[in-house]
């Protein structure tokens, strides 16, 4: 059985996509989880000094993440985490419907862990999330 207490960041423009994750992931226990639909909202999340909801927190366990975002791209957002001390560990995995070979490539250059086609059927992606957790937030042995 997953581990409820493991958190998880969906960076997700999508609202059905981002939906989509949360029901999947919810449904395998996990309730931890944090939506941010724009790359500004999961840079204040994950960095910002001054909100003192973000000090309460300790950065995610695992970061499901969209390449096409609206002003602050994906890219960005990924160079942001792999850059900053307090998330380079972090599992990033980017979760997206692009199958372009330069962005496999350029995910895996800044530091992406896993790279994953959407799966468009949602008993797929149900599957997909199942594989995603069971893997990185069970299995893998991340540093302290």
């Amino acid at each position: 059985m997953p581990h409820s207490d493991k958190s998880i960041l969906i960076i997700e423009d999508n609202p059905d996509d981002g939906l989509l994750t949360v029901r999947a992931l919810k449904k395998l226990n996990y309730s931890n989880i944090r939506l941010a639909e724009t790359g500004s909202e999961a840079l204040e999340y994950l960095y910002d000094q001054s909100d003192k909801e973000a000090k309460k927190h300790l950065p995610p366990d695992l970061i499901l993440l969209d390449l096409n975002l609206p002003i602050i791209d994906g890219f960005t957002i990924l160079k942001k985490i792999r850059s900053a001390k307090s998330t380079k560990h972090t599992p990033v995995i980017v979760l997206t419907s692009s199958g372009e070979e330069k962005d496999i490539e350029e995910s895996y250059d800044l530091g992406a862990n896993s790279y994953i086609r959407k799966p468009v059927d949602f008993i797929e992606f149900e599957k997909a999330a199942v594989l995603i957790s069971e893997y990185w937030l069970t299995l893998n042995v991340p540093p302290s």
